[in-house]
């Protein structure tokens, strides 16, 4: 792919700004646009179809959802924990995580995106949700100090940066040690089709931009994790996946 980095942001930054502003709608909620979901088949693969009905108090955002999984469903959260959400969206699994975190935790939601940061704080208003935060910033430059949270969580948005290596390394940085990575997101087939990575279209649609498996447990590892599993969990492209990617850091 011939793009820059900072073209690659700015196209991402474009699409899901405009799926904000599609799922704001006339009252604050709202779905987004159904071809944001579905595969090529019309079969829904992304979005709120997924989170079954463990969505109390976050309906709204949830419903604005783009992600490919339920990272919140296997992050394991306890009270008192601070925990980092990647690509943070409309503000769903933000919400979800704040209510097991509580009491004494509390949750950073991380994007670049204004549109998306401003729905997630009306989100978040809406719930009554006080232990979150929203703040603006990339994956690769997570504006937080060393050792600074227990959990970091993501919902299809580590594939749309342009290095995910750093962005791995960032992850762990901002980690405690010990701390857990626990995301849901795309992992391409080995066999992949140069077609099919260079299209931008795929990328900010979350398959071009998609490690394999393995390159992403050679991230991982590179980056200091243990421990890592990936589990796909269905099919969202012809040649991809989407997958629950778990690791930690070692203690001490």
């Amino acid at each position: 792919m011939s793009q820059t980095q900072d073209e690659i942001r700015e196209q991402v930054r474009q699409r899901y700004a405009a799926a904000a502003q599609g799922a704001t709608g006339c009252c604050g909620g709202g779905a987004v646009p159904v071809e944001l979901t579905t595969d090529r088949t019309g079969t829904q693969v992304f979005g709120r179809s997924l989170y079954g009905e463990e969505v109390a108090g976050a309906e709204d955002a949830v419903a604005a959802s783009l992600g490919c999984g339920v990272p919140t469903a296997v992050a394991d959260l306890h009270p008192g924990e601070v925990v980092l959400d990647l690509g943070s969206g409309a503000g769903g699994d933000v919400l979800i995580s704040a209510r097991r975190v509580s009491p004494g935790g509390r949750v950073i939601g991380l994007d670049m995106t204004e549109e998306m940061l401003e729905l997630a704080r009306r989100n978040a208003a809406a719930a009554g949700v006080d232990n979150v935060e929203f703040v603006q910033g990339y994956l690769e430059d997570v504006p937080l100090p060393d050792d600074s949270v227990d959990v970091v969580i993501s919902n299809c948005a580590i594939n749309l940066a342009a290095d995910k290596s750093v962005v791995l390394r960032e992850a762990a940085r901002v980690l405690r040690p010990g701390g857990r990575f626990a995301v849901s997101d795309v992992v391409a087939d080995a066999g992949m089709d140069a077609a099919t990575r260079a299209d931008m279209e795929a990328w900010t649609g979350c398959i071009a931009g998609a490690l394999t498996e393995s390159d992403f447990r050679s991230a991982l590892s590179d980056a200091g994790f243990v421990d890592v599993e990936i589990s796909p969990t269905h099919r969202v492209h012809e040649h991809a996946a989407a997958a629950i990617v778990r690791a930690r850091l070692p203690q001490g």
